[in-house]
């Protein structure tokens, strides 16, 4: 995998291949098609700012990096992987770091016909309506592959071909290396390009075959941040397609976003203007939104519910919990069946440290209610509407607790204990709106 692109027209500081679509780094979406090919090595090339590269390829064992030392073009780079392959004999299948798009299907496809026909190469090409900045690939009269030829290097006649060469192709090792110590620099931009690498393969009796790709999209990479909002914007539709084929009901796709690394369960409702973060995990039935935030770390168990402009971190949600309204759950354990009012609130930072917060099950959390955490509220415990339970402060199991510090609403006798009754009465009924 090339990863060496400086990445410098989409203007941040990170290499290329580490730029974010849906929640993960374009090389990340490379990286997990080829894991599907179970591959002998797996080698990532990296060139600039390849420190980074280095740090984000520690969290994938088994994945290789190399050095390209100076930027001298995809065929010097593609070189470069040769002293970690010496003694390889078998196939090489080259990618861009930066084509996020490309399916694990369509790569065993390529493997196995590029291993039914027995060629030197087999590059997978594709055809655009715009193949602006990419290699054009030529035929020959009768159709077979001539040659590759860059866009800066391309007459007018060459620059209008709409099939191009997308950094797709399988190789004998052998033939690649060989072909690619005898690249020289003889055009427009004074590098060892990859795509001479065909030609000179054919013109040493190698036979180059094209299997067009089904799909042009997976053809598409990027350079600028247009481009890499359009790779986002396909991705997203693949991701809520995925969802949506296993049974997940997302009622306006134009305005859900939701991460790649997402488990949402069948018969789960996801509704307009929903945001879902990596990490997160949601069992079956489920209702989420509209204007709902999910954030990494979030697991709602089966029938729960979050609705209007809640946002949840790092917590977890029982079976049939009901976050419904304006509310904020960070670093909180929620038991099954509690209710959680309007306006609640888990302080959990005190500006160093995040903390926790327990809320037991059938719990009703009063509208308004503010938890400072640490802090753990029992099992049918009621706060009333307001109330701040402080850090420490537990609730027990069944206490009622309002005010300001929250305070344990007394039993009484008489009279006055029946008042207090209907005030516990009416605080329950409030928890539960």
């Amino acid at each position: 995998m090339l990863a060496g692109g400086e990445g410098r027209r989409l203007g941040g500081d990170a290499p290329k291949v580490l730029a974010e679509l849906c929640g993960t780094a374009a090389l990340g979406y490379v990286l997990e098609a080829v894991e599907r090919l179970q591959p002998s090595h797996t080698i990532v090339v990296a060139c600039h700012r390849k420190e980074r590269i280095a740090q984000y390829l520690e969290r994938r064992p088994g994945v290789e990096w190399v050095d390209q030392r100076a930027p001298r073009g995809t065929g010097h780079a593609v070189l470069a992987a040769a002293p970690a392959l010496a003694d390889f004999r078998g196939d090489v299948l080259v990618l861009f770091g930066d084509s996020p798009l490309v399916r694990a299907e369509t790569l065993l496809e390529l493997l196995a016909e590029h291993r039914r026909r027995g060629p030197a190469c087999t590059m997978a090409p594709a055809r655009l309506a715009d193949p602006t900045g990419f290699g054009r690939v030529v035929r020959g009269v009768h159709g077979a592959f001539e040659r590759v030829v860059e866009e800066k290097d391309a007459d007018a006649a060459t620059r209008a071909i709409d099939e191009v060469h997308c950094g797709v192709a399988v190789f004998r090792a052998e033939a690649l290396f060989q072909a690619l110590r005898a690249v020289g620099t003889a055009n427009a931009q004074g590098e060892h390009y990859l795509t001479d690498a065909y030609r000179l393969i054919g013109e040493a009796g190698g036979r180059v075959d094209l299997w067009p790709l089904r799909d042009p999209e997976e053809a598409l990479g990027f350079n600028t941040p247009a481009e890499l909002l359009v790779c986002r914007q396909r991705m997203r539709r693949r991701i809520l397609a995925r969802h949506q084929a296993a049974g997940v009901e997302i009622e306006d796709p134009d305005s859900v976003h939701i991460d790649h690394d997402v488990a949402i369960a069948a018969g789960t409702r996801i509704l307009p203007f929903v945001v879902i973060r990596g990490g997160v995990r949601i069992e079956r039935r489920c209702e989420i939104g509209p204007f709902s935030h999910l954030r990494r770390g979030c697991v709602l168990e089966e029938g729960a519910e979050v609705g209007n402009f809640v946002e949840v971190k790092n917590s977890r949600l029982g079976a049939g919990v009901k976050a419904k309204h304006l509310t904020y759950l960070g670093d909180a354990t929620v038991g099954a069946a509690t209710n959680v009012g309007a306006g609640t609130i888990t302080a959990n930072f005190d500006g160093k440290t995040k903390h926790e917060t327990r809320i037991g099950a059938k719990a009703l959390i009063g509208s308004g209610t503010v938890l400072i955490a640490p802090v753990a509220i029992g099992d049918r415990a009621v706060t009333g509407a307001g109330a701040v339970v402080t850090r420490g402060h537990d609730v027990p199991p069944g206490a009622t607790v309002v005010g300001m510090p929250a305070r344990p609403l007394a039993k009484r006798s008489g009279p006055r204990g029946a008042v207090a009754a209907a005030r516990r009465r009416r605080v329950s009924k409030e928890a539960k709106r």
